[in-house]
């Protein structure tokens, strides 16, 4: 029986987001690695964890499921239920998001699910966060948001296809439908930043760095758009561009980056590392979130960015 989330007695829900977390073979970089989750679940004892992609780096794996293993089994050994999507460097090489997920799904406090095996990517799916009188109260989006271009005359990275598009927006329908027609509260996770994370840091105020470009792919399928529609996602998280942290609300919606959380791959010098939290509250559509770093130290307050560009209308 998995595990079932629900609002705790003061009305709270807390994430924790692990992104880029890169285990590979051992070593020093992946023992910091662990011993910064370890503390940051000490210091936040959140509901639940997700993980935001590039958990392992499969091609510089010695044994990938063992390197995945050690990573989850962080959160798994503190009895924390867990999610997870998976991100370009999951699954390069030497194991496939098929074999990632059906080891995710022997795990006991692990909520992730392989989602519709008709729709684009593995890992599509969405959990249920109950209130104090077991009804469905907030929702989390899950979406694979792929690896790299499918197709060879588009470079760059892979994206979110207009069929897992059509499948939130049937999620989100009925969900608001069993709701009296009311969209419920909701977040959605995914690796790969969406084009709208460019666009809100040139166009609105935001909080936070920018220390490198935002990586997302060059075909922009909808998935913002459907959300602003649908009305229930207040806010989106992502990773893959380890040196930016940065959050802006664009047409109502917050579009945050997590904070890179492994020691494996590159970062920047006196930018730390460590991880995003995020506080739901029931009844209220919106949320509270901060970083954790890697000196123990709860980072509330993020620099303000103006926008670089005015609206154009």
């Amino acid at each position: 029986m998995k595990q079932s989330l629900s609002f705790r007695q003061d009305g709270t829900f807390t994430i924790v987001q692990f992104t880029d977390v890169h285990m590979k073979s051992g070593g020093e970089n992946d023992e910091r690695t662990l011993s910064l989750m370890q503390s940051v679940l000490e210091a936040e004892r959140p509901d639940l964890v997700v993980f935001t992609g590039d958990v392992i780096e499969d091609k510089h794996c010695d044994d990938p499921l063992q390197r995945y293993h050690n990573a989850v089994s962080v959160v798994e050994n503190s009895r924390i239920p867990w999610a997870v999507v998976f991100g370009n460097h999951d699954t390069e090489a030497k194991i496939t998001r098929q074999e990632l997920m059906e080891a995710t799904l022997r795990y006991e406090f692990a909520l992730a699910e392989a989602g519709p095996e008709e729709i684009g990517g593995t890992g599509n799916y969405v959990l249920s966060v109950a209130d104090l009188n077991g009804k469905t109260a907030a929702s989390m989006y899950f979406f694979d948001s792929g690896s790299v271009s499918p197709l060879s005359h588009v470079k760059g990275y892979g994206w979110i296809s207009r069929d897992q598009v059509a499948w939130y927006e049937r999620q989100s329908r009925m969900r608001t439908q069993a709701n009296n027609g009311v969209p419920l509260p909701a977040l959605a996770f995914f690796h790969i930043p969406l084009p709208e994370y460019n666009e809100v840091w040139q166009q609105e105020i935001c909080y936070g760095s920018k220390n490198e470009r935002v990586c997302c792919p060059r075909i922009n399928t909808g998935l913002f758009s459907a959300m602003v529609e649908m009305g229930d996602v207040m806010g989106t998280f992502a990773g893959h561009d380890h040196v930016n942290d940065y959050w802006g609300t664009k047409q109502g919606i917050r579009l945050c980056y997590g904070r890179a959380t492994g020691y494996n791959t590159y970062g920047r010098e006196g930018f730390s590392h460590g991880a995003r939290v995020i506080r739901l509250q029931q009844d209220k559509k919106e949320f509270e979130t901060w970083l954790r770093l890697e000196d123990g130290s709860r980072l509330t307050i993020q620099p303000e960015h103006q926008p670089e560009h005015a609206h154009l209308y």
